[in-house]
């Protein structure tokens, strides 16, 4: 990163510890008596044994020590469900004091939500990194704050690699020549490209952005999913890609994520596109992982894809002041750093991310925080987007099928985007 951000950063950070332990010790609970704040988390955990109610269970305690007449009551829930708890909860007149889900801007624009500014201290709140700032607001006010990050490279497996004389790629062409190197050793997955419906919009994103294009225009105001750009991008998926066979035995468009993980860490892919918790995965299982930044068309792709997470306070149950004072704890250096560690993500806050890039224990994850910076991620903050993502989910596996016109899907897709977002401004 440059002079510049590292300078803010530093200054930002020190700014942060001082004045969140100023806030800590001069504010209590309401004097009214005792308050039950409620939080809904999402599960980062695979199993009972680093389910994230351990996580959250271990910091409400700690936080409850800190200060008498508040208690933290967490639930936690699947991500297969939290988001559609949590929705259902608020239709039921039953909103948590606080959600920590996948999207915010529904509630934002239903004005449920308290903005961070009215929830954080100014430290707190500046402490964000800056991007992750900037994609948690609607209409220039933040109501969604990050909670957990992470960003894309290319992973490769070393041993195959070698095995088959490929050299990491730095574009598209690169890749394909890799590809085709692997193939030739009867690698089963030469470049696994999931676009089955678990998370296709992730890996399309990164194909758009690596091609030029990406899911909306330059002003950031508008969708141009059908873009030339994009249509030549997933032109180039299907004919030098998938049409040369190098996707593998199973059809991109019935390749879930997951299962094109799986298969990595089975030692049965040569590359794909994955997060740091697929490269410890990996690790443990003992496959030696190389990483690239995500190639594109002619050189490396202008960004790679961000993803983060989001905290949310909800005002139907009144306790900004409470919340607020939890909040500015739970972004803690050492809380942020904790919930990073043990889920293999990347810190949200600009001091955490300082302390992780110069601990040598974390050395494999400093690529991933270059990355992060200059990073694009999905419009959260547009309500249209859950529209737009389930369209990309169900439709663009049969842009790259035998028979599949890349730019007729992508017109349809353009079209559901379209009626979204204008449906999302009628409200």
């Amino acid at each position: 990163m440059g002079k510049a951000v590292r300078r803010y950063k530093g200054l930002t950070a020190a700014m942060a510890a001082l004045t969140i332990t100023a806030t800590l010790s001069g504010c209590g609970a309401d004097s009214a008596g005792e308050v039950t704040l409620k939080l809904v988390a999402a599960d980062y955990g695979s199993n009972s044994a680093n389910t994230s109610q351990k996580y959250w269970d271990e910091l409400a305690r700690a936080y409850e020590k800190k200060t008498p007449g508040v208690k933290i009551d967490v639930t936690v829930l699947s991500w297969k469900d939290v988001d559609r708890e949590v929705a259902e909860m608020v239709d039921r007149g039953e909103a948590p004091d606080m959600a920590q889900i996948g999207a915010y801007a529904d509630h934002a624009r239903a004005g449920r939500l308290y903005s961070a500014d009215t929830l954080l201290s100014v430290p707190t709140q500046a402490n964000f990194l800056p991007m992750l700032r900037q994609a948690g607001e609607v209409d220039r006010a933040q109501y969604g704050m990050p909670f957990g990050a992470s960003t894309r490279m290319l992973f490769f497996n070393e041993k195959l690699f070698q095995e088959a004389g490929a050299t990491p790629p730095g574009s598209w062409d690169e890749l394909q020549k890799a590809a085709q190197k692997l193939k030739a050793k009867d690698v089963k997955y030469p470049y696994a490209l999931p676009l089955g419906p678990e998370e296709s919009q992730a890996e399309t994103m990164m194909w758009l952005l690596g091609g030029g294009g990406g899911y909306r225009d330059t002003t950031g105001t508008a969708y141009q999913i059908d873009s030339p750009a994009n249509v030549e991008t997933f032109g180039w998926l299907k004919k030098e890609l998938v049409g040369k066979g190098l996707t593998g035995p199973v059809a991109p468009g019935e390749l879930d994520r997951q299962e094109a993980f799986d298969a990595f860490v089975r030692g049965e892919v040569g590359m794909l596109n994955g997060h740091p918790t697929l490269m410890a995965t990996a690790e443990k299982a003992g496959v030696k992982v190389g990483t690239v930044p995500l190639p594109g068309v002619a050189g490396k792709s202008k960004a790679t894809l961000g993803v983060a997470d989001w905290m949310m306070a909800f005002k139907q149950n009144g306790h900004r002041k409470e919340i607020g004072h939890f909040l500015d704890f739970v972004y803690q250096d050492k809380n942020v750093m904790a919930f990073s560690d043990r889920y293999d993500l990347l810190p949200v806050t600009v001091s955490a991310s300082d302390a992780m890039e110069a601990d040598e224990q974390h050395a494999a994850m400093r690529p991933f925080l270059e990355e992060l910076a200059g990073s694009e991620l999905y419009p959260v903050g547009d309500t249209s987007w859950a529209r737009v993502s389930e369209s990309v989910k169900k439709n663009i596996g049969r842009a790259v099928a035998p028979g599949g016109e890349p730019r007729a899907v992508l017109e349809q897709i353009a079209r559901d985007a379209r009626s979204a977002q204008s449906s999302a401004s009628a409200r």
